[in-house]
Formats: structure tokens, sequence, C-alpha cells
């Protein structure tokens, strides 16, 4: 049904922000509904929703991986489950976005420091191209962070986004642990500290 929204929206050349803005929220609706029957039972990360990251909802019962394909720096085809043995931070963002542009250089500095084999911040561009998005990390000096793009917005769609930026951290077995909906600190020593307990915990 969404992605005949989405194929509905751009036939008729609406602007990019607009088709990504309803076909988003769409999804967001969609996704509160299919977990409204979870148990409301704190998240073990609870205690980690402070200051930069108050924001953070931390799940006690995560909802499954979704797998849709989204496309690397390198042209590849990948979807999530191509993560999985580390911790993955996946950030949906695009260069029209004011609150993304304002929180990409803290993603990027949040992997400069934390970035390994045990942990990584995938940020997915909903721009029209990956152009877009590549001219963006050029023109900002983005060095750490790895290109995404999710152009058909499918991986969003399912992984129920409610808006841009949303920020969603899943375990080693793709497991979602927590989600964070609009701007953040993301290099701060509360983003930080939180990253770290997960590691440790996931």
């Amino acid at each position: 049904m969404i992605e005949r929204l989405a194929a509905f929206f751009k036939a008729r050349g609406l602007a990019s922000a607009i088709i990504a803005a309803a076909i988003l929220g769409i999804a967001g609706v969609l996704y509160v509904i299919s977990t409204a029957l979870v148990s409301s039972t704190p998240g073990p990360l609870d205690s980690y929703a402070r200051g930069a990251m108050s924001s953070f909802i931390s799940v006690s019962e995560p909802p499954p991986q979704p797998l849709g394909r989204i496309i690397t720096g390198e042209g590849e085809e990948i979807t999530l489950a191509d993560r999985r043995g580390k911790l993955v931070l996946v950030n949906f963002w695009a260069t029209w976005c004011a609150p993304c542009v304002v929180e990409m250089p803290e993603l990027d500095a949040l992997q400069a420091r934390l970035g390994s084999d045990d942990f990584e911040v995938m940020a997915i561009s909903m721009d029209r191209t990956m152009d877009e998005a590549r001219r963006f990390y050029e023109e900002n000096a983005l060095e750490h962070l790895a290109l995404y793009h999710d152009p058909a917005l499918r991986l969003a769609m399912a992984a129920g986004s409610r808006g841009l930026p949303t920020t969603i951290l899943y375990d080693r077995h793709g497991g979602e642990i927590g989600r964070l909906t609009g701007e953040a600190a993301w290099a701060s020593d509360d983003a930080i500290a939180l990253i770290e307990a997960a590691l440790e915990r996931y």
C-alpha cells in the first residue's frame, strides 16, 4: 500500500521532502499501531535516557528488524541483516532536513570515537539521489560515516520511522534496543555512555 502511495506522489512530481514526510508519517502511524500492545515494561537502557539522550526510548520486547534493501556508497545492495554481529545505530536523514544537517557532524564524531568491528553508525540518506548525500559529505568534511541510501524509503517505512531524523539502535542479533526521534547530540557524554552500556549488555 505505502509503495503504491510513493509511486503515486512521485508520478505527480511532488517535492521529495513532501513525499518523504507524507509516506513516513503513514509508516509511523502503522508502526505505532503495530506495537501498541507490546509490554510497557521498562527497557534495560532506560537509566541512560538522560540529558542529551532524554528522548531515547528503549524497548523491552523488540520488534523484528526490518529487511528492506539499501544501497551502499559503492553501489552494493544490502540489508541490516548483513551487519549482524555488531551493534548498529541506524539514522534516517536527508539533506533537506534541517535538524538532520545539524546532527550529521555529531554522528560522524560518534563513529570516529566508537566505530569498530563491534559498532557502526549507519546514516541512511532519504534523498532523491546518492549524489546529493555524497556532495553533503564532501561539503561538510564528514570523513568517518559510510554512505548509505534508501531511495524508495522501504527500510525507513518498515522500521516505522515517524519523521526525520529518526535514529534506531539495534543489537548484534538484529533486535531493536531503542530509538530516538528528532535531533540529538550523538557525540555527547550522555550518548557515549548509552552506546557503551549497550555494547556491554548486548
